[in-house]
């Protein structure tokens, strides 16, 4: 007998999912992690708070994260100098679960969301997920959103939702302050700043933090993941310019969504936070070093903010790619075509990603 068809929705048919490569190769530059891992200071103090932890998981965590939120408040106050109110910071399983919330929240059937590509990837999941409307308008050359450019797409589509990443990814770009201002001035609903990379922005470029107060539809995602060295952890979280807003998201969140597990290790990496933050400053200035050795040798390099640098252009990315991973080098093939993207590792890691692209040769041909 023939297997029946599985019964999944219709426009899930033949789609797979999201994810990166994950390769077991010597040099892994393909997923923006923080290369750094925890110091033993650091994981005997992750012990010792999941140890504590265990002595209660018969018990389901504190569902609100009171504790936790207010640690990221603090954190907040520290890193940018905006003071948050508790009641306006949330925290999940990751700025994807964030930002998953937040189109169950305010987007839905009839409702659109709007981004600039190219962008983070998941964007349009979230929004097909949740049967939310997703339109996207394109950026300019320099992967910019200017405010022109912003203006005119609020003004064509009236998105009930605008996702704006800051730095973004794949670019590493980062807005002015005067485009956010004039998007939320704008917008006929709510925007979304994704600040998963904020802590490794230049010195001065400002945070969507600090429009907060002024801003109540305006709604800034930050993860742990990328900074705190901490993507095996699982932990993102929002500001808000209005309780009300969490107040929403507390709506649509899975019950005991974020493990008393979780909510140990997170609050241990904020206690961490000035060892972390030393890091952020070394992969700063390895990022800042890769964009000037890859313009000299003649790549095209977009303007980074963010841990990963991404550089073209190429007639075969994919023949690139290859090339480097044959060198044991994993880098992503992603973004405009064309483009590579890069994660900044180590020194060490570094110069193996130099080596192996100076070994594979003149592939930096302009792409048709």
């Amino acid at each position: 007998m023939a297997a029946r068809p599985v019964p999944v929705r219709a426009d899930l048919v033949g789609v797979a999912p999201y994810g990166a490569p994950q390769i077991d190769v010597p040099i892994r530059l393909n997923t923006n992690e923080n290369p750094f891992g925890p110091s033993p200071a650091f994981v005997r103090d992750i012990a010792t708070a999941v140890a504590t932890a265990a002595t209660t998981l018969n018990r389901y965590p504190d569902r609100e994260a009171v504790t936790l939120r207010t640690d990221l408040a603090a954190y907040l106050l520290r890193e940018s100098g905006v003071a948050v109110d508790v009641d306006c910071v949330w925290v999940a399983n990751g700025s994807n679960e964030i930002m998953h919330q937040i189109l169950s929240a305010f987007g839905g059937p009839g409702r659109t969301a709007l981004s600039f590509d190219p962008t983070y990837a998941m964007y349009p999941e979230y929004a097909r997920d949740t049967f939310t409307r997703y339109v996207s308008v394109g950026r300019d050359e320099a992967f910019d959103v200017t405010v022109e450019l912003a203006l005119a797409a609020l003004a064509e589509h009236q998105p009930d939702i605008v996702l704006l990443a800051s730095p973004n990814n794949p670019t590493g770009t980062a807005l002015s302050p005067a485009v956010i201002a004039a998007v939320c001035d704008a917008a006929p609903g709510i925007v979304v700043i994704d600040e998963a990379y904020a802590e490794f922005r230049r010195p001065g470029s400002g945070t969507a933090l600090e429009l907060l107060a002024t801003q109540p539809r305006l709604l800034v995602t930050r993860t742990m993941s990328k900074a705190f060295a901490l993507a095996g952890a699982r932990v993102g979280y929002v500001a808000a310019g209005d309780s009300r807003m969490i107040d929403a998201l507390q709506v649509v969140r899975l019950p005991y969504h974020l493990s008393s597990v979780s909510q140990a290790v997170a609050r241990t990496a904020l206690a961490h936070s000035d060892e972390l933050q030393s890091q952020v400053a070394l992969l700063r200035t390895e990022r800042d070093d890769l964009v000037t050795w890859l313009r000299a040798k003649s790549y095209r390099v977009a303007d980074s903010d963010a841990n990963f640098v991404l550089f073209g252009c190429f007639a075969d990315r994919h023949a690139i790619w290859e090339s480097l991973l044959e060198r044991g080098v994993l880098i992503r093939e992603t973004g405009p075509a064309g483009w590579l993207r890069v994660s900044v590792g180590t020194p060490e890691e570094n110069a193996a990603f130099r080596a192996a692209l100076d070994a594979v040769g003149s592939g930096n041909e302009e792409a048709s």
